[in-house]
């Protein structure tokens, strides 16, 4: 039987978040589905999806692995059909969704790219608040850094933020990782 709820992870690049979610994951559910939303685009990217993949298949826990790139909160949906069946889910990244949906996008127009990105966030949320087993998010703190000097820059920036905030007040539990220590920020038993 599956642990229910949803968890947010955040914090920067290779701050220890992936990890640190699939343990919650493997400490909660005996089995797990891992989402993944990284597109090799190049070599580099490649292999960080083999280190991630290895680091999965090395252990004993059962993982199922989806790669969806862009149809984030359609397999959450799916996925959660069957609320006594649902499986415990890990999505890495949203940072990376985001960027998915965002190029996407990209060849209408500012206005309408924006307001199809709050849409989709909007989407997603839902299907999170929905789900009915443990859903697990991974996602980047990207507004701590520099102000990007190109507008696509800021619009991803923002809506980062956005989607991070939403997200946030939603989940039942919220981790920040820094330096590989998770430190939780939001519990259950503290709800606003």
């Amino acid at each position: 039987m599956s642990h229910r709820g949803s968890v947010l992870v955040t914090g920067g690049a290779r701050s220890g978040k992936s990890s640190f979610a699939e343990k919650l994951c493997m400490k909660r559910s005996e089995s797990g589905t891992y989402v993944a939303t990284a597109q090799a685009y190049d070599e580099e990217m490649r292999e960080r999806i083999r280190i991630h993949q290895d680091r999965r298949q090395d252990s004993a826990y059962r993982w199922e692995t989806v790669e969806e790139p862009v149809a984030l909160p359609e397999l959450l949906e799916t996925l959660g059909q069957s609320a006594s069946d649902a499986p415990a889910v890990v999505v890495d990244c949203l940072t990376l969704w985001l960027t998915n949906v965002l190029l996407q996008a990209e060849p209408e127009g500012s206005a309408a790219m924006e307001e199809r990105l709050g849409l989709q966030i909007g989407r997603l949320a839902r299907a999170v608040q929905g789900y009915p087993g443990m859903v697990i998010l991974v996602t980047n703190e990207v507004g701590s850094g520099i102000v990007p000097e190109y507008p696509l820059g800021r619009i991803y920036r923002d809506w980062a933020g956005i989607m991070n905030q939403r997200l946030a007040q939603i989940c039942d539990e919220v981790f920040l990782v820094t330096a590989g220590i998770p430190m939780e920020i939001k519990s259950k038993e503290y709800l606003i």
